[in-house]
């Protein structure tokens, strides 16, 4: 494969390898909500991203026009604040298994979506990948309904409602932060990482508000967790996954990035089979086979591929 290709491979599994160890952070801090997770990591991820972006701010902010702050506005409330208090609800009412299937349809609407793109490969010529990356998920949903009790409908359906708006939530992120990206190639893949953790943690001042409404009893070592877990995947998953995921929507075609978010299904797999001390059942096995076998299917089909007609500034 041609090195951006390679490259942006090679920054996408980066990207699903962080972003995975985030299904691991509840079970960290079990006595706080999701909702209360989620705000702890975005004010995290701003104050990191702030940091970071300081000395050269002056710099940053003069490359940026009124637009962009908008669509980083837009990004932050959609691959971030809304899209995780999605997933939660979706998680808590539907149970695991609903939210995995429906989640996990991703790849597969990013890749259709991307398909359109002017120049991108037919969406014909991907069907096995997107069969394989269905079967995939389907296994996956198989697998979690025989851990899990069934829920009451209205929770169900509810829940249901919730798994399809991170769904929709998420591939507009990342439909958008791409061609956002293409408008941009004067700023690198870290500063816009940066720029968007920045704004994702002023909206997630007003998520923590209502999200520490209600008094916790919980002690100072609780908090302690609390404060390292949100810090540890504010930096690991959202400044340095969200950079390498910048890195690889700079190198390659949406049709083949939205594989890309395979990793992170895979790789929240391995971390829950080590979290629980277990190896991967047959049906386990056969979901990541069908998994690795879609993305490395879909790979092989953008062998001398054009990379998008943005060069990274990174």
């Amino acid at each position: 494969m041609e090195r951006p290709l390679v490259t942006g491979v090679a920054c996408g599994v980066a990207a699903g390898a962080l972003w995975g160890m985030v299904f691991l952070a509840p079970n960290l801090v079990p006595g706080f909500s999701a909702a209360q997770l989620s705000a702890g990591r975005y004010l995290a991820y701003g104050v990191i991203a702030l940091l970071l972006a300081a000395p050269r701010w002056r710099a940053l902010v003069s490359k940026l026009e009124r637009s962009d702050w908008i669509a980083l506005a837009r990004l932050g409330l959609a691959g971030n604040i809304v899209y995780y208090i999605f997933l939660a609800y979706a998680v808590r009412l539907a149970g695991a298994m609903a939210a995995s299937f429906i989640v996990g349809l991703l790849p597969v609407i990013i890749t259709i979506i991307g398909s359109r793109e002017r120049g991108a490969i037919r969406l014909g010529t991907l069907a096995p990948s997107l069969a394989l990356a269905v079967i995939g998920v389907g296994l996956i949903a198989v697998s979690a309904t025989r851990r899990e009790p069934a829920s009451d409908w209205r929770d169900q359906a509810i829940g249901l409602a919730c798994a399809f708006g991170a769904l929709a939530s998420w591939a507009l992120f990342a439909v958008g932060n791409a061609r956002r990206m293409a408008r941009l190639p004067h700023l690198s893949s870290n500063d816009w990482s940066l720029l968007l953790g920045i704004v994702s943690g002023a909206e997630a001042l007003l998520l923590a508000v209502p999200a520490f409404a209600v008094p916790l009893h919980q002690d100072g070592e609780a908090w302690l967790r609390f404060a390292a877990v949100s810090g540890g995947v504010a930096l690991t998953a959202s400044v340095i996954g969200n950079a390498f995921w910048n890195g690889a929507s700079r190198r390659l075609p949406m049709t083949l990035m939205g594989q890309m978010v395979i990793f992170e299904t895979l790789f929240a797999l391995v971390y829950s089979f080590l979290w629980e001390g277990r190896w991967p059942t047959m049906t386990e096995i056969a979901a990541i086979a069908a998994l690795i076998g879609a993305v490395t299917w879909c790979a092989r089909l953008h062998r001398g591929a054009q990379p998008p007609s943005h060069m990274p500034a990174d």
